[in-house]
């Protein structure tokens, strides 16, 4: 596919519906169970979940030009990164030495060499993020 420099407001809305209905799934299996060793379940599950998530934002809009993305350590570079990192270092945060990365202005706040272990609280930020970068950069 070739480099992709806009998106649909479609595009975007149904990608972002599709993220809102598994975050919700998530939400209706955390809510049938109790006890410790659901919790722990749940704990465990949890930031594996919304780590495959990232990868679903990053895998929608994978053929942006990374020249409207911007190098500035912005939503859609965390994104990227974070997705790169998961299915390449194990993991662990690797930064792209050509993104001005300051965790403090970034979403989820990882430095490199951190784990990454997105919980949902933390996707919901990043994801709100995301999209609204999607949309002033690509619609």
């Amino acid at each position: 596919m070739l480099a992709v420099s806009s998106y649909s407001k479609d595009y975007i809305d149904t990608c972002r519906a599709r993220v809102a209905e598994h975050v919700s799934v998530y939400r209706a299996m955390i809510a049938t169970g109790d006890g410790v060793d659901f919790t722990a379940a749940v704990a465990a599950f949890e930031p594996v979940f919304f780590n495959n998530l990232v990868l679903v934002l990053e895998s929608a809009f994978v053929h942006r030009l990374r020249g409207k993305e911007s190098k500035d350590g912005n939503p859609l570079n965390e994104v990227r990164l974070l997705s790169a990192s998961l299915l390449g270092n194990g993991g662990i945060l690797a930064v792209d030495k050509g993104i001005r990365w300051t965790p403090d202005a970034t979403v989820l706040g990882y430095a490199a060499g951190d784990r990454i272990e997105v919980r949902e609280p933390g996707f919901l930020a990043l994801a709100k993020a995301f999209f609204a970068d999607v949309a002033a950069k690509y619609a």
